[in-house]
């Protein structure tokens, strides 16, 4: 009704100054019988509403669809009224919802097709890589220690880019079981043993209340807490520092904690460090950081119904949680 008398508002104001011109021109004209002039006025705004309320009843959908947001874009293809305004309102519509269909299903194809190069490209530089891992690593020459850590590094970024592309199909990748905290948390520092001592920092694990259970994904509460460890490690490099990976229970809640005392977040930073590449103070001076290891973790957990708690002093360390609603001992 807002926007129907707001476009029809210039056509009552002129009606009304078009009354009062033909008035005023009987009345210098001498005419001075104000009953018929009176009744001619009311005849005309008669036929001025019933013109209005035709208009507004026959095209209501028309101005309601104007003035409500679209909430998704199958609302574009209601049906409207059968007025010639509102026919062609609603042909327009319907043209602009199958080319958005169509840009959809060519884009949602397009990034099927990169997705699936992805994973292929991945899983094939895998295999290279595993054969010059276990080529090296019984070679004990210093040179070869460049090697090995430059394969580390080219496997998490490889692992890195497989876990983003698995990210898009979470729900079918996914498998939930009865996990034990203790063994992630051990199979993590085995996995990560030769960045430990390459860094020179030493990994500290504390089963506090025994031998925990929950219900979680092996494959990614895995992926998550080496990328907590892997961060622990990068920002506590050469400092003789420990990495303490414990498991205890909270309240109603099991707990994965990784705890550093490297360089620390600073505060400005700290809010951001789950946004997708983000980076910060930190990554100007670490050229290693992609700002998606935490993004991913943080992903991860929100769609493993697991919460994610950071703390962080600058030069004191960091420490990150990872919750578990329900336990088993």
């Amino acid at each position: 009704m807002k926007l129907f008398l707001k476009e029809h508002a210039l056509l009552i104001v002129i009606q009304i100054i078009q009354f009062s011109a033909v008035m005023s021109i009987y009345w210098l004209d001498g005419y001075r019988n104000v009953g018929p002039a009176l009744y001619s006025i009311m005849l005309g705004l008669f036929f001025l509403g019933g013109y209005l309320c035709y208009q507004y009843y026959s095209r209501r959908h028309y101005y309601r669809r104007l003035q409500e947001p679209l909430l998704s874009l199958d609302d574009s293809v209601q049906q409207l009224d059968q007025a010639p305004v509102s026919e062609a309102l609603e042909q327009l519509l319907r043209q602009q919802y199958r080319y958005y269909q169509q840009r959809l299903a060519t884009i949602n194809q397009q990034q099927q097709e990169h997705l699936t190069f992805m994973n292929q490209w991945v899983h094939q530089m895998k295999t290279p890589l595993s054969v010059i891992e276990l080529t090296v690593q019984d070679v004990d020459e210093p040179e070869f220690a460049s090697i090995r850590e430059e394969l580390e590094r080219m496997s998490s970024g490889l692992n890195t880019i497989l876990y983003m592309a698995r990210l898009r199909t979470f729900e079918q990748d996914f498998h939930i079981r009865s996990i034990s905290l203790s063994e992630v948390i051990r199979e993590v520092v085995q996995e990560h043993k030769r960045l430990f001592i390459r860094n020179q920092v030493y990994p500290d694990v504390k089963i506090k209340d025994g031998d925990l259970w929950t219900e979680s994904d092996q494959k990614w509460l895995f992926f998550m807490v080496s990328q907590l460890v892997v961060n622990a490690v990068k920002y506590s490099a050469h400092t003789n520092n420990k990495v303490i990976l414990s498991s205890y229970i909270v309240g109603h809640q099991a707990v994965i904690e990784v705890q550093d005392y490297g360089v620390g977040i600073p505060a400005s930073d700290i809010k951001r460090v789950f946004e997708p590449f983000f980076t910060g103070e930190n990554g100007r001076h670490f050229r290693e950081s992609t700002g998606m290891g935490l993004y991913l973790t943080h992903e991860a957990a929100q769609r493993l119904d697991h919460q994610l708690e950071l703390e962080s002093t600058v030069n004191q360390g960091t420490t990150v949680r990872i919750l578990f609603p329900s336990y088993q001992r």
